[in-house]
């Protein structure tokens, strides 16, 4: 399936400047949504993931199903103030400004195989935050899932040696 045959560009969104990715026409579609979760798990399974950890919000919406695909559990990793329990931070930047993210101190056991999941590589600053706190809780990052790469905005760059796998570059 061409995947990015399906996507909507969104010109100017959030701000001028961006062009937006919006994955829904995919999500929307039950043979297209199937056929990236599929599609996703074929790509990461030989990584052999204990965890799959997503970023608010569309990584929930990927990283989820994801999971139950795998077999796995799913933990997310959301902005602050957003889960009840006892949680960790780490900040990041945006390719259009800089947020936080928290994860609960208790949804990682040290050692444990975890496969970080998102829609999208931009700048690499969300995934590298969430690396982060996997990491500071003593998981493995075993790797990181994105349906599309914006390859010209050089997230990989901050990713360092850490298994990346894509479905779609733009």
């Amino acid at each position: 399936m061409n995947f990015a045959e399906i996507l909507r560009h969104i010109p100017d969104f959030p701000e001028e400047g961006i062009d937006f990715i919006d994955i829904t026409t995919v999500l929307q579609d039950p043979e297209a949504f199937t056929a990236l979760i599929n599609a996703m798990k074929d790509q990461v399974e030989e990584l052999k993931p204990e965890l799959v950890v997503g970023a608010e919000s569309r990584g929930f919406i990927l990283g989820a199903p994801l999971a139950y695909a795998l077999g796995v559990g799913f933990v997310p990793v959301r902005k602050p103030g957003r889960l009840p329990h006892d949680t960790i931070s780490e900040d990041y930047a945006l390719e259009y400004g800089t947020n936080s993210l928290e994860i609960h101190t208790d949804s990682i056991k040290k050692g444990q195989r975890v496969l970080i999941v998102d829609d999208l590589l931009a700048t690499g600053g969300t995934a590298q935050a969430s690396c982060k706190l996997v990491e500071k809780l003593g998981g493995q990052v075993v790797g990181l899932s994105f349906f599309v790469e914006l390859k010209d905005l050089n997230g990989r760059d901050k990713l360092g040696n850490y298994p990346v796998n894509v479905l779609v570059s733009l």
